[in-house]
């Protein structure tokens, strides 16, 4: 693992395209200020005082000149923006066959979730030229996850979901930082990115102690908890049966004619809130589960749910 490098290496397929943004708006800048500058101090040079210039000041209008220098600095502030904008839509828009992982900050420490029941602790283990969707969220503070060889980074915040998403070009290990001020230890929410080639990957992901598939853990979840009597399918259940409202992508008609995505934040918040969003055909009976459910907890429950 390297130092400290003023710019890091690239191990993403976002990297170059970040760091191409970046040193065009480097150059512009260094340009466009050299220009300005030389231009005071040609001027302050040719109209100091004393010099043999012309100063009755005649006004002279140069329309040709005005369009230049205010169309040409447009285009190019507006092609930036624009190649800038399709970047970011490509960073913020993950791969439908995206391998998903979760993760879970805490004061001051990084937790990862694989689906297969793998845990980790301020260390993240991916495989290369695979795209990897994080779903994350935080425990405590506002926390912020950063990897500077992929060139992304995304806030976790509290009571919601953010996903990041990446595909590592690069075997090796990587930095991890959290990039939010979230207490006095936060210097020390660091972790490590393990890239590995596919086939390590999955030797590593099935050797080892893994806890319960979080699937496997949720399904039991939701029996314990009773969630299965109102929402069996069977006659006489006063909640939605689960394979109708958990169907991920699709649309939900709600109670006051309203729809919404099925997603991981909607699926959350019908846990926690229920009364937020409640299904057309059906009374608003559900209990909150808000404070009853860890982060952990919640993540098993969802993961069963989009099995569903």
């Amino acid at each position: 693992m390297s130092d400290f490098p003023l710019f890091p290496e690239q191990a993403s397929t976002v990297a170059w395209q970040v760091d191409l943004i970046y040193f065009t708006l480097v150059a512009l800048s260094i340009f466009f200020s050299v220009a300005v500058a030389a231009a005071i101090v040609f001027f302050a040079l040719r109209y100091r005082q004393g010099a043999d210039v012309d100063r009755s000041h005649p006004l002279i209008e140069h329309t040709k000149l005005e369009l230049t220098w205010s169309i040409i600095p447009f285009i190019m502030a507006m092609g930036v923006f624009g190649w800038a904008a399709m970047v970011f839509v490509d960073i913020k828009t993950p791969p439908a066959d995206a391998t998903e992982i979760y993760i879970i900050g805490k004061q001051w420490m990084w937790q990862a979730q694989h689906p297969s029941g793998k845990r980790e602790i301020n260390q993240l283990h991916i495989p290369i030229n695979t795209p990897v969707k994080l779903i994350m969220t935080s425990q405590d503070v506002i926390h912020d996850f950063y990897i500077p060889v992929f060139r992304v980074k995304q806030d976790v915040v509290p009571g919601r979901y953010t996903t990041l998403w990446f595909q590592a070009t690069k075997t090796g290990e990587f930095h991890l930082f959290c990039a939010e001020y979230c207490g006095t230890e936060h210097s020390a929410m660091v972790g490590t990115v393990v890239v590995m080639e596919q086939s390590e990957f999955k030797n590593w992901l099935g050797g080892g102690s893994s806890d319960e598939p979080l699937a496997v853990a949720g399904e039991r979840l939701f029996t314990e908890n009773g969630c299965i009597t109102c929402h069996s399918g069977e006659p006489g259940a006063i909640g939605p049966p689960i394979s109708n409202v958990s169907i991920f992508g699709t649309e939900v008609e709600f109670a006051d004619g309203s729809t919404g995505t099925v997603d991981e934040a909607y699926l959350r918040e019908s846990i926690l809130d229920p009364q937020a969003k409640v299904v057309a055909g059906y009374a608003p009976v559900m209990p909150s589960y808000d404070g009853q459910l860890s982060e952990q907890s919640l993540l098993q429950l969802i993961e069963f749910l989009k099995t569903k």
